[in-house]
């Protein structure tokens, strides 16, 4: 698709609103007019930064500002952008190749967004599970480290220093309190069952050890 053949869909998609259309108007890519009303179109084959800067330049111009783009894509590549465009204030409309279907994602306007109490109580309980600051500066040799990760290196000491051990033993002495749904789930392939209620270290775990001691 060319962009140029995203403009008679739009145009006969606003034509049916009411709207008087017309392409290329100054430094916009379609401008319609309805009694006293303004409003914008622009064209792009996909999103870019050069997209929404040229959105948000034509807010200056009027309120009624949309990005229009051809559908299809990644989804949650889509889901993004139009969540980007609703907080600076744009509309979105994508048009299917195959018969120029204009939908409307997203209308221009004020957006505030609901902040998710679950999300932010999420957010809280790794920040406190996290001992330190193990992650500064973005460098990662072996993966982010994250609470679970350091409540699995406990674990993993313990074991290397005492041999196979009940779960309730290492929950006490690391004060891991998961230490054994951690070790019976083994994500990192550090703990093998040795007999009912029993956990040793496996090579991979002494590796680990070896790669995270600085944890």
């Amino acid at each position: 698709m060319k962009e140029t053949a995203l403009y008679p869909p739009i145009k006969a998609y606003l034509t049916r609103a009411g709207w008087t259309v017309k392409g290329e108007v100054g430094a916009a890519d379609v401008v319609a007019r309805r009694g006293d009303d303004i409003l914008v179109v622009e064209l792009k084959l996909g999103f870019s930064l050069a997209l929404f800067h040229q959105g948000i330049e034509r807010l200056q111009t009027t309120d009624l500002v949309y990005l229009a783009v051809p559908a299809g894509g990644k989804a949650k590549a889509l889901k993004a952008n139009v969540k980007l465009a609703r907080r600076v204030g744009l509309g979105v409309l994508t048009v299917r190749a195959r018969d120029g279907l204009v939908e409307v994602l997203a209308e221009p306007g004020p957006y505030a967004p609901r902040k998710s109490k679950k999300k932010k109580a999420r957010l809280v309980k790794a920040f406190e599970r996290l001992e330190g600051d193990p992650n500064a500066g973005g460098a990662t040799r072996h993966g982010l480290v994250t609470g679970y990760r350091q409540d699995a290196l406990k674990c993993a000491r313990f074991l290397a220093v005492h041999g196979p051990s009940k779960g309730s033993v290492v929950k006490d002495w690391t004060e891991v309190p998961q230490a054994t749904r951690i070790m019976a789930d083994d994500h990192y392939g550090w703990f093998q069952r040795v007999s009912k209620g029993i956990y040793g270290l496996t090579k991979a775990g002494e590796k680990g050890l070896a790669d995270w001691g600085d944890v």
